[in-house]
């Protein structure tokens, strides 16, 4: 074990130390006033319980309404559905309010000896891991009052966004192939946060995908050219001396839109249901829109013996509002990513020319 794993097991130690000791102080400090809060808080729950079950119920009537509407069901099919499901909504209130009830009942229980019970007071505490109980987080470090009980339907969910890949351009008349820029050495990144929403209350398929983004690209200049500025009109010129490398890197932040297709799967427990995409299809279109944020061009030459470098920030022209399309298919957890600007990379250029990227991305749920 290195030092660095070492260092890190103690301070894992030491925190959950710090949380057990703490609890038990809550635990011996607990009044019989923050107990009967804690009861109140309980009872409102079961009243937000059945809301949320005469919600849903509500919602699978008006579902089945309008399959008998569109005529797919018969009258008595219809009729026998909406037994089942007010009879499985009954059983969800029933099973809901008999865990809370046994809260209760363990505090009520407890209150005179003040142990034993769950309430450990506004501790900080550390959980790895969600559970039916729990908000849907993986990793939660906070008060124990803020952890809260998972949402019964979540229809939106949050990734952060990471894309990697090969960059280059599509130039009028000219094929891939013969592009003034390296296919290997140049390339793209991008980094962002996304929420994804459900759009239909009863099915998973059409999903929307939103957020921000920050774009890098990179174009890697080859036959010991760069970018020249000749009064706003962007050329490549033969540089003077030998170039050991010629870069050009754009700085972009982008707000993407996809509609998200694919099949998923219905988890249903007592407490919530969700739908999972994982391990299965998807297909991503749309676009994307920003602003420029930088750009610059590095050159590395020898002159005289000397190796000299050349940063050359701004200056090139670039166009300042980005906007594109893009698109992803994935299966599991990894896309196949491609996006397009649509608008031209300079302003004034001797040969129109848009950046593509193709390379893989990796927020797929």
């Amino acid at each position: 074990m290195n030092t660095i794993t070492r260092i890190a097991v103690f301070l894992m130690i030491s925190l959950v130390t710090v949380n057990v000791q703490g609890q038990e102080k809550k635990i011996d400090s607990t009044s019989v006033a923050e107990i009967s809060y804690e009861i109140e808080i309980l009872q409102k729950e079961k009243q937000k319980i059945e809301a949320e079950e005469r919600e849903a119920l509500k919602k699978e009537i008006s579902a089945i309404n309008r399959r008998l509407d569109q005529k797919e069901i018969t009258a008595a099919q219809a009729e026998e559905l909406k037994k089942e499901a007010a009879k499985k909504r009954a059983a969800n209130i029933e099973n809901r309010l008999a865990i809370i009830d046994n809260k209760i009942a363990l505090l009520v229980r407890n209150k005179d000896n003040k142990v034993g019970n769950n309430n450990y007071g506004d501790s900080f505490v550390i959980r790895i891991g969600g559970s039916e109980d729990h908000s849907d987080s993986f990793i939660y470090l906070g008060k124990r009052s803020d952890d809260k009980p998972r949402i019964y339907d979540r229809r939106t969910t949050t990734d952060v966004v990471f894309a990697i890949g090969f960059n280059n351009t599509l130039i009028d008349g000219q094929s891939i192939d013969d592009s003034p820029y390296k296919l290997g050495g140049s390339g793209f990144v991008e980094l962002g946060y996304a929420w994804k929403t459900r759009v239909f209350d009863n099915s998973n398929f059409l999903r929307l995908k939103y957020g921000f983004s920050i774009h890098w690209n990179k174009l890697d200049i080859k036959d010991n050219n760069y970018f020249v500025n000749n009064d706003g009109d962007i050329t490549l010129e033969e540089f003077p001396l030998d170039l050991k490398k010629a870069k050009f890197r754009t700085t972009n932040l982008v707000f993407p839109l996809h509609f998200e297709f694919g099949p998923s799967e219905k988890i249903e427990r007592d407490t919530y249901f969700r739908y999972s995409t994982r391990k299965k299809f998807k297909m991503g279109l749309g676009g994307y829109a920003g602003i420029n944020l930088a750009h610059r061009q590095k050159l590395k030459y020898s002159e005289d013996g000397n190796r000299e470098k050349d940063k050359q920030r701004g200056g090139f022209n670039v166009n300042e509002f980005i906007y594109g399309l893009s698109g992803y298919v994935a299966f599991g957890d990894t896309a196949v990513y491609v996006k397009y600007d649509l608008n031209p990379l300079f302003k004034d250029q001797a040969i129109e020319q848009n950046t593509i990227s193709v390379g893989l991305r990796f927020d797929m749920d």
